[in-house]
């Protein structure tokens, strides 16, 4: 039997719901529910609080347990969470780059406009405007 379905059993067993069992290890019952569905396993001192709880050694809690399965799991969420550090990185970075083609567009339009505006004052400056007539 798998640690999930260990806990699942012991803590009905019990007559405990997930909720009483989350008060008992200061856990909320969704952590109690991700244990008993397997989407993650409690660190050591909550097993060791289990193990008390339930009156039980660490070995007969937590026998049968697939440490490969433990460390898959583990590398899996290394990986995704790397995967959205490398995605807020992308984000962080486009969003800089962006924000340079924003203050240069901002300045070239400043540019256009003042020489613009310099031609309606001064039309006649030809070495301004290099036009000769």
């Amino acid at each position: 039997m798998k640690f999930n379905e260990k806990l699942m059993s012991i803590r009905k067993m019990k007559g405990l719901s997930q909720e009483e069992l989350g008060m008992e290890l200061q856990v909320s019952r969704q952590t109690i529910s991700k244990w008993e569905s397997g989407q993650s396993y409690p660190d050591f001192q909550r097993l060791v609080m289990l193990s008390d709880f339930f009156d039980m050694t660490l070995d007969e809690l937590v026998k049968d347990i697939d440490v490969q399965d433990v460390r898959n799991k583990n590398l899996t969420d290394e990986k995704v969470a790397s995967i959205y550090l490398d995605v807020e990185n992308v984000k962080n970075k486009s969003g800089k780059i962006i924000k340079i083609f924003c203050y240069a567009g901002v300045i070239l339009l400043g540019i256009v406009i003042l020489g613009f505006i310099l031609h309606l004052f001064f039309p006649d400056i030809e070495w301004l405007w290099g036009s000769t007539q």
